[in-house]
């Protein structure tokens, strides 16, 4: 899956078309918002298009032009909020922050005065989106599709949870008498005892080095008990 903002073209249909879902893997269109802007970064919005949001993605298409439209992965958005205060953007829209891969390096994220072909979208890290021709209605009506579209962000959000990594697997120095057993009959290759069975010290995943120092622990236990024993021997001879 990709990472961070993307070009998306893939369109269907005539005028401006309707993007193309990935349908065979479950995504299905939630939300079709007419007449928003995009704001890439730090640059200057694009014309107004229309916004699509799917269970999997947010598209946003150019209703002028058909080779212009981005996509960002919900797994790829790390925030998203209601931006209402005019000193953060001049309208109401929806602020989201996108995960690159290369968040732990500085991100030059263009000015007003590139084009957009020069900016590198991998590395673009804010998105607005603004709902457009507020000129039309009342700033109150905006507020509220800015909130609707919040409520489906989240919704959205909630099926596309982030992944759960496997944390490697550890030594496991609890054995269970199941497991001394197998390893008498060789059922359970995967862990290697000493000669003594009756010994519960182990080691798995061909820990050698560390089974080696047991065992010269072992035999040093061993030689200081022979010694014991002698002396005992030779106090009783002297009695």
């Amino acid at each position: 899956m990709a990472v961070g903002l993307r070009q998306f073209t893939q369109r269907t249909g005539d005028g401006a078309g309707e993007p193309i879902l990935d349908t065979e893997n479950g995504e299905e269109l939630i939300r079709v918002q007419p007449s928003v802007s995009i704001v890439v970064g730090t640059r200057a919005p694009e014309s107004p298009g229309t916004l699509y949001i799917t269970s999997k993605q947010v598209v946003w298409l150019s209703d002028v032009d058909r080779a212009k439209g981005y996509a960002v992965d919900f797994l790829s958005l790390s925030l998203h909020a209601v931006s209402r205060d005019p000193e953060a953007y001049p309208s109401p829209c929806i602020y989201t922050q996108i995960e690159t891969e290369d968040d732990d390096e500085d991100v030059d994220e263009g000015s007003d005065n590139e084009s957009v072909e020069a900016l590198d979208l991998s590395k673009v890290t804010e998105m607005r989106l603004v709902p457009s021709d507020a000129s039309q209605y009342h700033r109150l009506h905006w507020c509220v599709v800015v909130d609707n579209l919040f409520e489906i962000f989240c919704e959205c959000a909630e099926l596309n949870p982030e992944p759960i990594e496997e944390e490697e697997e550890g030594h496991n120095w609890v054995f269970s008498a199941d497991q001394l057993e197998n390893e008498g009959t060789g059922e359970d290759p995967g862990w290697h005892f000493f000669q003594d069975p009756t010994n519960p010290i182990g080691h798995s995943n061909g820990d050698n080095d560390l089974a080696n120092n047991v065992l010269r622990l072992q035999i040093n236990d061993q030689r200081f008990e022979d010694a014991e024993e002698m002396e005992q021997e030779n106090e009783s001879d002297h009695q």
